[in-house]
């Protein structure tokens, strides 16, 4: 937050960004580590066990992949809507959390069925699908606005750290038991039911300020995207979103480079969580000070880079660093920049259809990554997508700039809106 005393003689001292950080900004981190344990306990071992114990080829794994990514597309919009129209964000998010938690428990049923984890995996997603967008509209709402790139970077380190430890943990049950996937699953679901305890017991609805209740529909969201700044990042998100190689590819890309054993395959995303945790908070707070839109495009390069070292002889170090940065750059600074460009009675609303387009644009982009690999190889396969990043990026970065801009003056817009 923005603290300020007067000075002598009446004048008043220009603000300075704060490390303090909103409690309910810290409840919500917690409830997202706890779950991030539980849910990178299952990522981190999917790949391998679906491209080699279950021998899916490159494309039915992208296929998969984008399944994990994209499902959560067809619900972000229903949920965001719920959350907006019921003003229970945290009633939304809550039952978000608890989907996926009984999801860990469904992939004990599942056994080594396609199909089944294909069901199992889409419900998960429609958990985070439910839970995203009200997660981070409670952020926006429970942090000043000028400070909410502090108060994301502090959400998504905690987050982050969750992610780092679920890989350690997965490793650590398969090599306590012999490699029972069973444990590993029970274990989240234990870790799941705990974020979703937290959740009840630590987090709050923010009160709703003085004024006339403003209806939330599906057509009221979709007038959001006739204000030009919004549109515009909606477009650069998604256009961004098709030309990025997901993290399941990064991995087995690094893992065949750098001839690595399978089973320390799981311990690559914590490289990336590492870096993640590192960043978060410094690459937030420069985006408060700097530019939240400038700090987004520097994260996509930093995926590009990692790409292109991909294409080398297996620099591990490197690439984890440069992929954590990129989330680190990109993840909550999105929303910290589409926050002050959003009404609060359609604060969720908004972010979801942005979190929407960037889903569809990632599922599609993992089909095509798959498909590419198939036909052409992997080499190939990254080098056209690391080109296209490149491309897009510099073709967004017209359409960001005029963004940072006229966030002030949108918050400010807003606060009126909404009310003291």
């Amino acid at each position: 937050m923005y603290v300020s005393d007067t000075a002598a003689g009446g004048s008043r001292p220009r603000p300075r960004l704060s490390w303090r950080v909103p409690g309910n900004v810290l409840a919500l981190g917690a409830v997202s580590l706890v779950t991030d344990v539980s849910s990178e306990m299952v990522t981190a071992v999917l790949p391998l066990y679906l491209t080699l114990s279950l021998g899916l080829s490159m494309l039915q794994f992208g296929a998969l992949d984008g399944l994990y990514t994209g499902v959560t597309a067809l619900v972000r919009l229903a949920g965001g809507q719920l959350a907006d129209r019921w003003r229970r964000r945290k009633l939304v998010a809550g039952a978000g959390y608890g989907l996926s938690a009984l999801c860990k428990l469904g992939l004990l049923a599942a056994g080594g069925s396609v199909p089944a984890l294909g069901a199992v995996i889409a419900a998960d997603r429609t958990g985070k699908g439910l839970r995203t967008a009200p997660r981070d509209a409670l952020i926006t709402l429970s942090a000043p606005p000028g400070a909410l790139g502090h108060a994301f970077g502090v959400h998504r380190a905690m987050d982050t750290f969750g992610a780092l430890l679920g890989p350690l943990a997965a490793y650590a049950v398969l090599t306590a038991t012999g490699g029972a996937y069973d444990a590993v699953f029970v274990t989240s679901f234990c870790a799941a039911a705990l974020g979703v305890l937290l959740l009840v017991l630590y987090v709050r609805e923010p009160r709703e300020t003085a004024g006339p209740r403003l209806p939330a529909s599906l057509r009221a969201a979709a007038g959001l995207l006739r204000q030009a700044s919004f549109r515009r990042l909606c477009v650069a998100a998604a256009a961004l979103g098709l030309v990025t190689v997901s993290d399941a590819f990064v991995y087995l890309l690094l893992q065949q480079r750098a001839g690595l054993d399978p089973a320390v395959f799981p311990l690559l995303p914590v490289g990336s969580s590492a870096a993640y945790l590192l960043l978060a908070v410094p690459a937030g707070r420069l985006a408060d000070r700097a530019g939240r839109a400038p700090v987004f495009l520097a994260g996509h390069a930093a995926l590009a880079a990692a790409c292109v070292l991909l294409l080398g002889p297996g620099w591990i170090v490197p690439v984890l660093l440069l992929h954590g940065a990129f989330y680190a750059a990109t993840d909550g600074v999105l929303m910290a920049v589409a926050g002050p460009l959003l009404p609060a009675h359609l604060r969720t609303s908004g972010l979801a259809l942005l979190q929407t387009g960037q889903a569809v644009a990632r599922t599609l982009s993992s089909v095509l990554f798959g498909a590419l690999w198939t036909v052409w190889g992997g080499d190939l396969a990254l080098t056209a997508m690391t080109a296209g990043l490149a491309a897009c990026a510099l073709a967004v970065l017209p359409v960001l700039r005029p963004i940072r801009d006229n966030t002030r003056e949108n918050t400010r817009e807003n606060s009126r809106e909404e009310g003291p």
